[in-house]
């Protein structure tokens, strides 16, 4: 795991064609920890999907934009716009529904 600490500007996600996942939080943190194993499964089946792994913390921009309050956090995005969050998952059904919602 590792979350770069150089976010991309929020017009460059905006931007983004396609499917696209943000995965806030940061690499000391617990449950961004914890929940390491659950996302990698979720995006093993779904490898046609970019995951960009994203830096959080206070003065942030690109999280404050999102308005991420936990890690980690996952914005599932569709050219650029959120179709569904995942907030420190805890089963894999919730990764179902939010794959999903990208189609």
């Amino acid at each position: 795991m590792s979350y770069a600490t150089r976010a991309p500007a929020r017009k460059e996600i905006d931007a983004l064609q396609g499917h696209a996942v943000l995965e806030f939080g940061t690499d000391w943190c617990g449950y961004c920890q914890g929940a390491q194993p659950l996302i990698g499964d979720a995006f093993a089946r779904h490898p046609d999907v970019r995951r960009i792994q994203v830096e959080d913390g206070p003065g942030r921009a690109l999280g404050r934009s999102f308005r991420v309050k936990l890690w980690p956090t996952l914005i599932f995005l569709r050219n650029g716009a959120e179709v569904a969050r995942i907030v420190r998952p805890t089963s894999a059904s919730e990764f179902d529904s939010a794959f999903n919602a990208l189609a």
